[in-house]
Formats: structure tokens, C-alpha cells, sequence
């Protein structure tokens, strides 16, 4: 055991260089003590992943050293690490989705021992533990992004490793689904085991960690007690300037409807959802893991081909497909970009052009080469994507600049109607804030937004009005500007501030 005062983990000089020449870590030192949660933030590409890769064995460090327990270590694999007592939850959790959820909590332990009685009772007492239940049997391909999450953390938990590192475990979470792993992660620090904390969420940093390190261009630009700075101070070292960003506009309320949603409606998924947008309006929506939200976006686009009511824009019915819906103009960015959104394997001008082939090919069957290039290089420079070149794999590409490829596909048509599922989640504070302008500028063009994301402190900054989801139904309507997370959370909880219950309403 480390003493009191000797770190459980520590990081001298750690670097790491690729043949390629890039180097993704400069000599950074970290000190991570038993019983403590230490926050690493950093932009998208500042080094944090090659520095997770590290700690798990999935790859060897080119410089320096690491201390384990006081002494030097270099694990060789995995599995070394996972012996020795770190467990790693991954931001693209390896869960098996042909398998059931208790089998996947288990999944590093023999067949018999992750499906036996012994195991389904003490999945369940995990599941108390943090105040979170699934159904032990049901398959992992069935559950939602947020739900996955879960299970990793549930199977990171199953370890009883010392150190738990966790890469971006709430970026898909409603406040309540975080709070629950925030009891979960005090609790592991109460156990006197340590906690690397990888997050994007200023406010999560402050209220969670003890320490932090902030990395930039692969070096430790700030390493402090979280009591000593603030979220100012945070932005500014990961970003390397103070991130500004322009304030929105409000939509007219005179402004012409884009958009009507009438009795929209899917078995198992969708009540019936009537409401309108209007041109350069933000309309928020908010609700907890499983109220609704992504599968209300999917079928306003028509990718539940179960879903039934009608989608007009600009008073014309959209047959019920996503190439319909491309050629009224709507586009979505879904919530898992890497599987729905973006091809990793393809260039990055494929991926932007990907959604339009008709305007790039000669009578629709040839394709033109030179104008899909013109097309993504328009989308970088807009968006300023980060990349070494157009013909750079989107796989390649940090996870702001993947995000923006996602959203850039759309900026080679007319659009009308955007539907964002949680478009800043997983990126850092710098191109979260371009993102965020790039929305205004197409609200300011008249675009009507539909956005879901699970900052309710984002929605409020950024709608004009918010529809609070619960089981597949919009059970309130507010403005932005005359309600609070508190009342958000009661609402989308099924608590009406007045008492009783909130009932479905129809919004225009």
C-alpha cells in the first residue's frame, strides 16, 4: 500500500511519440492519491486518450516513468493493468451486445461465474450500490447510448480495482442519470480508492474532483487543488485563450412556422407529440435517459419507419423516410455520431458529401470528384475542422472535429430544419463554443433548431422555448427564459410545481 503521503499512482516526464513523428504527450507528471478523484481535461486531441492508453496497457509510453504503488511500472497488456489493480471505462465501452447486461458486468470472469446465481445477486447489490437498475437479462444491443454507459460503469465497478479511470463517463446523461454516478465515484473515493476523472463539464469538475490537470499539445498546462481555481480559469488553460463566444438572438415570435409535428407517434417509443417550430427558433428538449428525445428527433426524419402522424414543412407533408426528409430539407446530427452519423474508415470529404451524392454526380450517376472536395474544404474552413488534409479518415479526427464533420454535412443544401441530439457532448469548451455559434448563425439565417441535450444549463442559455419529455410523451411546454433546472428536473420527474400531475400537451 502507499504511504499517506506517496501517490497510489504518479507519472514522471511521460511521453509518448509515434514513428509518424506526432507527439501526443510532452513529459507530463500526474499525481493521483488513494481516496481522492482527480479530474484530466483537456481539448479533443490534447493527449488525454494517449495518456489513458497508457495507464491500461493498450500502449507503452516512448519517455519517462510511471510509478505504481511507489514502484515503476510499464504494463506490457491489458490485462496487466487490470491485475495490478486499474480498471478502465472507455468512452467506447466494449460491451458485447449480443449479450445480456449481467453477463457483460462479468464479462472478464469465466462463463459459468458471470451467469450464475452468485452473480445475478451481486449485480444487484452493485445496482443498489449506485441507485441504478436494468433488467440483469436483457441484451446490451437493446438499451440506449445512455444506458450502455451504465453498464460500463457497472462493469468497471465490478473490478474493485484501486484506481478506476473513467473517460467521459456522464457525456451521454440527463442530470439525474449523473448524479447517480457522482454517489457512485464519492462512494469508491470513500472506499479509499482513487479515481481519474476525464470530463468536459466544467461545473462536473468543480463539484466532483479534488485535483485536477488540465493538458494542452500533450503537456500539463495546469495542475492544481479544484478549491484553488474556477471555471474561468479551467477554460482558459484548456483552450489556451478565454473562450468568448456571441450571445443568440431570440426567435420572432412572428416568424413564419417551418415546421408543423402532428400527432407524430411510434408503438413502445413515441405518445402522440403535436407541436410547431418557427424560422430562427431554438426548441429545447429535455427529459431523462429513456423519456423520448432521441426517438422523437429519428422519427421527425423518418428513420422509425414504425412511427405514424405527419411532419409538414412550410405547410408541405414529408413522406415518411430519411431521403424524403433530406430533400424538405431536414438534418439530423444524432447522439451517436460514430455509429449513425459518420463513416470512420471514408476521407473526410466523403463523410460531408455523404448525405448529397444527387449534387455531386453528372445526371446522378457520376460522381464529381472536384466539387465534393470544394464542398468539405466550404465545411472546414466555416467550421474550422482540424485536420491534416480532406483525404484524413474522420476515424483519425478528435471528437470535436468529428462532431463538426457531422454537422458540416449538412451545410452542402438548403436546410430549413436542424435536429441536434446532443451535439456538444463528449467535446471540449473551445469547440463546444464554436459549435454553439454555428447554431446561431444558421438560426440567424432562419433555420429552426430542434435541440436535445442533457445540459439543461445549455438549453436554457441557448432555446427560446423547452418541451419536457417522460415516457415518450411531452408532458409540459415552457419558455426558456421563465423557467430553472430545478423546475425542469421536477417536471421531467412527473412532480407538477403546483402539485399533481403534469399532463401531455400540444405546442404551436
Amino acid at each position: 500500500m502507499p504511504s499517506a503521503t506517496q501517490p497510489l499512482l504518479s507519472l514522471e516526464r511521460l511521453a509518448k511519440r509515434y514513428p509518424n513523428g506526432t507527439a501526443a504527450l510532452r513529459g507530463v507528471d500526474l499525481a493521483v492519491r488513494a481516496g481522492t478523484v482527480h479530474g484530466l481535461l483537456g481539448a479533443n486531441g490534447a493527449g488525454k486518450s494517449t495518456l489513458i492508453r497508457i495507464l491500461c496497457g493498450a500502449t507503452s509510453a516512448s519517455g519517462g516513468a510511471m510509478f505504481w504503488r511507489g514502484e515503476a511500472v510499464r504494463w506490457s497488456n491489458p490485462a496487466a493493468a487490470r491485475a495490478a489493480g486499474i480498471a478502465t471505462l472507455h468512452q467506447q465501452i466494449p460491451l458485447v451486445a449480443t449479450l445480456s447486461v449481467l453477463e457483460n458486468v462479468f464479462l472478464a470472469q469465466a462463463g459459468w461465474a458471470r451467469r450464475g446465481r452468485g452473480a445475478r445477486a451481486r449485480l444487484a447489490r452493485l445496482m443498489d450500490s449506485i441507485g441504478y437498475h436494468l433488467p440483469p437479462d436483457a441484451p446490451v444491443g437493446t438499451l440506449s447510448i445512455g444506458e450502455r454507459q451504465m453498464v460500463g460503469i457497472l462493469q468497471a465497478l465490478a473490478a474493485e480495482a484501486q484506481l478506476i479511470v473513467m473517460d467521459e463517463p456522464t457525456a451521454s446523461l440527463a442530470a439525474p442519470e449523473r448524479q447517480i454516478v457522482h454517489r457512485a465515484i464519492r462512494r469508491l473515493a470513500a472506499e479509499g480508492r482513487a479515481v481519474l476523472f476525464v470530463t468536459h463539464f466544467l461545473d462536473e469538475v468543480l463539484a466532483l474532483t479534488d485535483t485536477l490537470t488540465v493538458l494542452r499539445d500533450g503537456a500539463a498546462v495546469l495542475s492544481a487543488a479544484t478549491a484553488a481555481v474556477d471555471e474561468s480559469a479551467i477554460a482558459a488553460a484548456i483552450a489556451g485563450r478565454q473562450v468568448q463566444r456571441s450571445a443568440r438572438q431570440p426567435a420572432r415570435a412572428a416568424a413564419r412556422i417551418v415546421a408543423d409535428i402532428v400527432g407524430l407517434h411510434s408503438p413502445g417509443r413515441l405518445a402522440r407529440c403535436t407541436f410547431s417550430v418557427r424560422a430562427g427558433e431554438v426548441l429545447g428538449i429535455a427529459g431523462f435517459l429513456g423519456s423520448g428525445r432521441s426517438e422523437l428527433l429519428h422519427a421527425i426524419f423518418g428513420a422509425d419507419r414504425a412511427a405514424r402522424g405527419e411532419v409538414r414543412v412550410l405547410g408541405r407533408s414529408v413522406p415518411r423516410s430519411p431521403v424524403a426528409a433530406v430533400r424538405a430539407g431536414i438534418a439530423l446530427v444524432p447522439e451517436d455520431r460514430a455509429a449513425q452519423a459518420l463513416i470512420p474508415a471514408l476521407p473526410l470529404w466523403q463523410n460531408v458529401t455523404l448525405a448529397h451524392l444527387g449534387r455531386f454526380s453528372r445526371w446522378g450517376v457520376f460522381p464529381r470528384a472536384r466539387l465534393e472536395h470544394e464542398a468539405a474544404g466550404d465545411a472546414v474552413r466555416r467550421l474550422e475542422i482540424k485536420t491534416r488534409d480532406l483525404d484524413a479518415a474522420v476515424g483519425d479526427l478528435s471528437g470535436g472535429n468529428a462532431q463538426k464533420v457531422s454537422i458540416g454535412r449538412w451545410l452542402c443544401a438548403p436546410m430549413r430544419l436542424l435536429l441536434l441530439d446532443e451535439p456538444t457532448a463528449g467535446i471540449d469548451v473551445g469547440a463546444k463554443a464554436e459549435i454553439l455559434d454555428q447554431v446561431r448563425a444558421l438560426t440567424a439565417a432562419g433555420v429552426a433548431v430542434i435541440l436535445v441535450d442533457s445540459e439543461l444549463k445549455l438549453l436554457l442559455e441557448e432555446a427560446d422555448r423547452i418541451l419536457v419529455m417522460r415516457e415518450g410523451a411531452i408532458v409540459a411546454e415552457r419558455a426558456a427564459a421563465g423557467t430553472d433546472e430545478e423546475e425542469l428536473i421536477r417536471l421531467a420527474a412527473g412532480a407538477a410545481p403546483g402539485g399533481g400531475e403534469p399532463r401531455q400537451v400540444h405546442t404551436g
